[in-house]
């Protein structure tokens, strides 16, 4: 709801300069928070950190409208972190405690599915509470929403057997609890696909003003209606014929996208990117979380999965600081600053096609 409507309310606050770091000092809170919530994942339960992270979300929707400067701003931001730093982690082990592993791609999709609708009806409705009423309003509508959230995981069941109750030592991270091996090629995938979702989050509000939309949301519900028509789809077929060529045609799809929305000169090319986009970004996500969840340990699934999501908020961060740094404001580096996008998407689908060859070649020679 909120993010297409922060470039504007940093630009008011004179930080027009700055854009890159909105979503990257929230994902670097959140990445530094993934060692925790994976260990209080693993030892608290999944439904504490769920919760803690969506009270967050909840507390924040409140102060948001008292930011008065940039510094405020930036400040709230890497507070705001700690809501995606947590509650995803919990969500994604929860699922996969609950389903058996021949569905486990599936029940990301499922997952996946209702995090995206909300994503998608959400930046078209903050722009609109926005345009009909004030930016304050659609912070508290925001709130009202995450309290909606905390309420129905208090009536959910843990699934974590035996967990422990929450100790100050828990918060102590050792350098074997910052990352689980096993899910870095995940992690490297994810950090190499979002790193375009950086961009998007950064340049699409301005880059559809130039186009001449009054609601800057409308591409990110293109493009999430989009990834919402394969994820169930992607991640059954998944199940079925493996995770890594699903996530070779999703990468395949991230780069024609993205090399879509960068050279487009009307609103139908500009949609029709956010369309081939959205169905990478469907593909992609559930997979790498199914794909995570297989090749970890059950005692470890909330540190690998924290792994992953560092990857996650580590490329979404570099995407979203470069992005603002090459775009400067500038319409006429749309194309270089998306092309940096399909060159990552290319990078994450050479690894792939390099995995697969050594899979088959491992198997030829028995």
């Amino acid at each position: 709801m909120i993010i297409p409507e922060l470039p504007a309310f940093l630009t008011a606050l004179g930080g027009e300069d700055y854009k890159g770091f909105i979503i990257s000092l929230f994902t670097l809170t959140a990445g530094l928070s993934r060692p925790f919530s994976g260990k209080l994942t693993d030892k608290v339960g999944r439904i504490p950190v769920m919760l803690f992270g969506a009270a967050v979300c909840f507390a924040l929707g409140f102060v948001y409208p008292l930011v008065t400067s940039i510094f405020g701003f930036f400040a709230l931001r890497l507070v705001h972190g700690f809501s995606t730093g947590f509650k995803p982690t919990g969500t994604v082990a929860y699922v996969a405690d609950i389903v058996p592993v021949n569905k486990r791609g599936e029940a990301m999709g499922i997952a996946g599915f209702a995090g995206t609708l909300g994503m998608a009806i959400g930046p078209a409705i903050g722009s609109e509470i926005t345009l009909q009423f004030s930016l304050d309003a659609m912070f508290y509508v925001s709130s009202a929403l995450a309290i909606s959230s905390v309420i129905i995981l208090a009536g959910m069941k843990e699934t974590l057997e035996k967990p422990e109750k929450f100790k100050l030592n828990h918060l102590r991270i050792s350098k074997d609890e910052v990352f689980d091996k096993s899910a870095i090629p995940p992690a490297l995938v994810m950090f190499l696909t979002v790193f375009s979702f950086g961009i998007i989050l950064t340049v699409i509000p301005d880059f559809s003003v130039h186009l001449g939309m009054k609601n800057k949301g409308t591409f990110f519900t293109v493009f999430t209606l989009a990834s919402l028509l394969v994820r169930i789809v992607a991640g059954k077929i998944s199940d079925k014929f493996g995770r890594e060529p699903v996530l070779i045609t999703a990468t395949s799809l991230y780069a024609v996208g993205l090399f879509t929305i960068g050279f487009a000169t009307s609103q139908m090319m500009f949609f029709s990117g956010a369309l081939i986009y959205g169905l990478g970004v469907g593909m992609n996500s559930p997979t790498i979380f199914a794909w995570t969840a297989d090749l970890s340990l059950e005692k470890n699934r909330g540190k690998a999965m924290a792994t992953t999501f560092i990857g996650l908020e580590a490329g979404i961060m570099m995407g979203a600081i470069l992005s603002g740094w090459v775009f400067d404001n500038n319409p006429e580096n749309f194309p270089m600053t998306f092309g940096m996008g399909v060159l990552t998407a290319l990078t994450a689908l050479t690894y792939l096609l390099i995995r697969k060859r050594k899979k088959s070649l491992n198997l030829a020679n028995g």
